[in-house]
């Protein structure tokens, strides 16, 4: 996906491939010249999950490189690298109860090729985790890894972090 605005592209991104619900959009923070980052929240207390944006070459749309949020810190698959199912799935991360969700995604409007869990730490204390997810073959060569937290008061998203990856 890419979009004329970075604030519409992050903004898109959270909702259409994260699941967030009507989040609370910061404003463009400019990185280098063709490149920023755009704060994503889903109150206006909530941790933030901050997504990387990059102006391409040509048209000067905006796309999206991935997310990141404190809580959540993958360490494999890294960002860029070539995946195959199944994949592994490992890093350190605290969320309530421990428990973080996965889904392996090809695009925005398809269904997720899996989903799953990881459990890390819990109650502000991060922990590592390391478990194996099984997914679909992918119609397109490019995806992510969406690991997220749900809110325990109504169940949205709370926080995310995204890593891009190749299918191989």
């Amino acid at each position: 996906m890419t979009y004329a605005d970075p604030v519409e592209a992050a903004t898109g991104f959270a909702v259409e491939f994260v699941g967030f619900s009507n989040p609370l959009v910061g404003e463009f923070q400019q990185g280098d010249a063709r490149s920023g980052e755009v704060a994503i929240r889903p109150t206006a207390t909530g941790p933030i999950t901050t997504v990387l944006l990059r102006q391409l070459e040509g048209d000067d749309s905006w796309s999206v490189l991935g997310a990141g949020t404190d809580a959540i810190v993958p360490t494999a698959p890294a960002a860029g690298s070539v995946v195959q199912s199944p994949v592994t799935l490992q890093g350190t991360s605290t969320a309530s109860e421990g428990t973080v969700d996965v889904a392996v995604r090809s695009q925005a409007k398809a269904p997720p090729l899996a989903t799953g869990f990881v459990t890390g730490g819990s109650m502000g204390q991060m922990g590592p985790f390391k478990n194996t997810l099984e997914f679909a073959k992918s119609a397109t060569p490019e995806g992510a890894i969406v690991f997220s937290t749900s809110s325990m008061e109504d169940g949205r998203v709370w926080e995310a972090t995204v890593v891009s990856v190749r299918f191989g």
